[in-house]
């Protein structure tokens, strides 16, 4: 398997609680540890800033070796809580942090957006992450950062890209970028991202009268005349073709997965699918049961929506129940991104962090579907016991929290609950997709080379 980076916000390092590290499994089974007690990494492990609440992988310097992007979106910065602080960790022929020095990316230092933005307390800069490669070739990065004051507008929110010389600030006070400056939009809050196309979450946004019930901004990776990745459209509940009604504490866009998708009949992977979570919808009276939505982008930039998924839907296993969630948490995979793409190699597995089972409170469970055929029918349901996802339930496990899709494995966390039962998993998407046996690969602190102390292992994993 390749390296995998697994986040520890919680941990305690240095004596400092809640700073944060990230542990580092490499692909034939060494271990190692980077948080901002790690030499080579700027600055100090200080109490509660959460190193690797967020995470990123792309080859930034074009060197060949991947690099990692840490977000710290608790660290304070010159004497303001909760600015944050991301870090550029790049990689090289020894491994991470084996290249060039590590970057560390402050506002109000250095140029370009970020640069002409202060550090203010409770910013969150780098509370949301997305990397990669334009379809151009060209690195790119995108830096959510929800709790940024736009004026004396509190928490409107902001995204920061950066792509080449390219440092540009994104919100809803730019030329084409869809909705007003509003206390508590939270833009940036959740951002992703392909080759063509960018999406960010605004998950506080007021749709009329209906306070949180949320937004999502379209974008592609070619620079408008404002200098700013240029909009496409922007979407909420209650725009034309897309199903449901903006209601009060929907948080549509609370979370967000992207896949590039190559259509039939096309040339190349130039649409994106993305999967907007909302996570506080009510469904038959049923409070915050959830659902996603399911978009699909074309490459001339239209947008319209593909489908949308709950557990209310005719034949998808399991029923929408209050607290359910279902879409907090996301990741979508096309699962052969070097063939010609269709609707069955594109899978998205959504977390349902709320649902009871068998009496026990907020164990959590996954849920997968293919973009192929009705959702009832291509549904796969992932809980405590299957599909080699250790057993038995947990209290208040949240199982779903912390996913990740790959074309080889649905790596699925399990970072709260009991200890002893804290773990990353990565099942084989034979075992999800098509009822395989094989072993799951599994991380657990104090097992092959990982140190026994955890307290979120796996909040996160890259």
């Amino acid at each position: 398997m390749q390296d995998t980076a697994i986040a520890d916000p919680e941990a305690e390092v240095s004596g400092a609680q809640g700073a944060g590290l990230v542990r580092i499994v490499h692909g034939g089974g060494a271990t190692a540890e980077l948080s901002r007690a790690t030499a080579g990494v700027p600055g100090d492990a200080q109490p509660g800033e959460g190193y690797g609440s967020a995470l990123a992988v792309y080859d930034e310097n074009q060197d060949g070796y991947d690099d990692l992007v840490v977000g710290a979106p608790h660290a304070d910065v010159a004497g303001q809580a909760d600015a944050g602080v991301v870090h550029v960790v790049y990689g090289g022929p020894d491994g991470l942090g084996s290249g060039q020095a590590a970057r560390e990316l402050v506002q109000g230092q250095g140029g370009g957006s970020i640069g002409a933005s202060g550090a203010e307390a409770g910013d969150w800069f780098g509370h949301a992450l997305a990397a990669g490669e334009t379809a151009q070739g060209e690195p790119y990065l995108l830096i959510g950062v929800p709790g940024e004051d736009l004026g004396s507008v509190r928490d409107a929110g902001s995204v920061h890209y950066l792509r080449g010389s390219v440092d540009v600030a994104v919100h809803q006070d730019k030329p084409g970028v869809a909705g007003v400056v509003e206390p508590d939009d939270r833009f940036g809050y959740a951002v992703a991202a392909t080759g063509h196309h960018l999406a960010i979450g605004a998950p506080g946004e007021a749709i009329g009268t209906e306070a949180f019930s949320g937004g999502t901004q379209v974008l592609s990776h070619t620079l408008s005349g404002h200098g700013i990745p240029t909009p496409l459209t922007g979407l909420d509940q209650d725009s034309a073709g897309v199903s449901g009604a903006a209601e009060p504490g929907d948080r549509f866009g609370a979370a967000l997965a992207m896949a590039a998708y190559r259509p039939a009949g096309g040339t190349s992977a130039d649409h994106s699918v993305i999967a907007v979570g909302v996570p506080g919808e009510n469904i038959a009276g049923a409070e915050a049961a959830g659902r996603v939505v399911l978009l699909e982008v074309t490459a001339s930039g239209a947008v319209s929506q593909r489908g949308e998924l709950s557990q209310d839907v005719a034949d998808v296993i399991g029923d929408s129940e209050a607290g359910d969630q279902f879409g907090q948490h996301l990741s979508l995979v096309n699962l052969a991104p070097h063939a010609p793409a269709n609707a069955e190699s594109v899978t998205v597995a959504v977390g349902v962090t709320g649902e009871d089972l068998a009496g026990i409170r907020d164990t959590g469970a996954v849920q997968v579907f293919s973009l192929a055929g009705a959702p009832g029918v291509t549904d796969r349901w992932i809980q405590a016991g299957r599909m080699g996802l250790p057993g038995p339930y947990g209290l208040r496990e949240y199982v779903g929290s912390s996913l990740l899709a790959t074309t080889g494995h649905l790596h699925i966390a399990t970072p709260y609950g009991a200890a002893e039962r804290h773990g990353v998993h990565a099942l084989p998407w034979g075992n999800v997709l098509a009822g395989g046996s094989e072993a799951a690969v599994t991380w657990k602190p104090g097992e092959g080379g990982l140190p026994a102390e955890r307290r979120a292992f796996g909040a996160v994993v890259r």
